[in-house]
């Protein structure tokens, strides 16, 4: 049996086997290695419309299929609808959505593109795994061309609360094509809920059951046709990225910006410059500190690094000017000539050297507003020396924090419980570090990104139709129309 994965970006293995920060070629690596097949998605090629083409490049057992985009297309699928409207939506930022018809007509149609390439190269015995918010009615138009293979859709971000979702123009032909696929896949428990609250709502007076299958699963039953929808979290390999931090401590890189600190603690912070993820925020909740705190000025240096990201659409833009004009206003009203509170970078490291430095760091910062995991918590715990550990201050709203709940857990939009949470993560005893790091490290390590992808295939491989459970489905219907 084959796997088609499809995802927006495909990453294609280098000669060297280096791995970019996060992203899907992180998650997906132990999956490429068990399953041959193919992985489906956009070249990063932007051309005019004459030149789209198709290529596969073959690499061992594994076939990459890479599409082109026009360049109407990219403006009007990735910039316009998928990242103007979705984004935003799915991260409880309605103010930002800029919905116009044009750009749901250019998401719907690279839909159909790749629906169109996909049936060319999907066998029937294929299974098929399709990867967020980019191809949400992919597997509505893949039966429409008459495929009937198993086809699991993993949504990595949030689903908000049907509020929320709703505001979304078109909402019920776009969410209504999820119902196409076999498994429906979530970060967390939270949006799992959500769904079902939202196909509950919608789908009032269909032919509807929801009951409660194995495994962190619901079934909805619909028209005769059953879909499973289940939790399942993205993990990483913890030991891996133990040996690689352990590693990379020794490098001269981090050796470097360890002596640069000259003897100070290191507080860090790694994101994609992308306002879900609360750096103004966090900033301010370190002013906040420096201000309450007197005696940790100059004890302390605060690492944010945040490569830039979409930079073609103008939140991002503003959002960068915004983040180094604070960083500068905070260095100037509690700099010295020999220290500077916040180092504020806009480059991308490799995922060795990050690993180096949070081991090296006594805090990480990690605190979106809304975030669907947020793989750099888990990162940070992974990489800290288990005699040694630091302190991981997570916001509530990752995904992450329902498998961290001994990091230090914040409200990222109330900068004083941030700033208290730092200044606890820096005066915490280290016997205190040591239980909160092992409570979460025997947590994580059960969840391997190998874990979650095997999870996730075994639940579309192993499907099973199940009998209608009145108690169960009562149960859950009037939850979900209390909550």
């Amino acid at each position: 049996m084959r796997l088609i994965l499809v995802s927006n970006r495909v990453t294609i293995p280098t000669d060297s086997g280096s791995q970019r920060a996060g992203g899907l070629e992180v998650v997906l690596a132990p999956t490429l290695k068990r399953y041959e097949g193919v992985w489906f998605g956009w070249s990063g090629q932007v051309v005019p419309r004459a030149q789209v083409t198709t290529k596969t490049i073959q690499k061992s057992a594994q076939s990459y299929v890479l599409t082109d985009l026009s360049e109407e297309d990219h403006k009007e699928f990735y910039r316009g609808f998928a990242n103007s409207v979705l984004w935003p939506i799915l991260h409880y930022r309605i103010d930002l959505a800029e919905f116009n018809r044009r750009d749901l007509s250019g998401y719907m149609r690279v839909n159909d593109l790749f629906a169109d390439e996909l049936a060319k190269v999907a066998l029937s015995a294929d299974l098929l795994w399709v990867h967020d918010y980019h191809f949400i009615p992919l597997g509505d138009k893949l039966r429409k061309r008459g495929l009937t293979n198993r086809i699991g859709f993993f949504l990595h971000v949030p689903f908000p609360a049907p509020e929320f979702i709703t505001v979304l123009p078109h909402h019920e032909r776009l969410l209504s094509s999820l119902l196409q696929y076999d498994l429906i896949g979530f970060q967390t428990d939270g949006d799992v809920q959500n769904f079902i609250r939202y196909v509950i709502a919608e789908k009032r007076g269909s032919n509807i059951g929801v009951f409660e299958a194995t495994n962190k699963q619901v079934v909805l039953n619909l028209d005769g046709r059953q879909i499973r929808v289940g939790t399942f979290p993205v993990g990483i390999d913890t030991v891996e990225f133990e040996r690689r931090a352990r590693r990379a401590a020794q490098s001269s890189f981090v050796k470097e910006v360890v002596e640069s600190l000259d003897g100070r603690a290191l507080i860090i912070g790694v994101d994609r410059l992308d306002y879900s993820k609360g750096l103004p925020q966090r900033m301010e909740a370190v002013e906040l500190f420096f201000s309450n705190w007197p005696d940790w000025r100059n004890k302390v240096t605060y690492l944010q690094i945040a490569p830039k990201s979409r930079s073609e659409i103008e939140e991002y833009l503003e959002l960068g000017q915004t983040l180094g004009a604070i960083a500068g206003r905070i260095n100037g009203k509690f700099g010295e000539a020999a220290w500077t509170p916040i180092r504020y970078i806009n480059r991308a490291y490799g995922r060795t050297a990050l690993a180096g430095l949070y081991r090296a760091a006594r805090v990480g910062l990690v605190t979106p507003l809304r975030d669907g995991m947020n793989l750099v918590a888990k990162e940070y715990i992974s990489a800290q020396d288990a005699e040694d550990p630091g302190v991981l201050i997570l916001s509530r709203f990752a995904g992450a924090a329902a498998e961290c709940r001994d990091a230090l857990l914040v409200n990222p939009f109330d900068a004083e419980s941030v700033a208290s949470a730092i200044a606890r993560a820096l005066e915490m005893p280290l016997s205190e570090r040591r239980d909160r790091y092992n409570h979460i490290i025997q947590t994580l390590s059960l969840n391997s990104s190998d874990v979650w992808g095997a999870r996730f295939l075994r639940s579309l491989e192993q499907l099973e139709l199940v009998g209608t459970n009145a108690e169960s489905w009562e149960r859950l219907a009037m939850s979900a129309v209390n909550s």
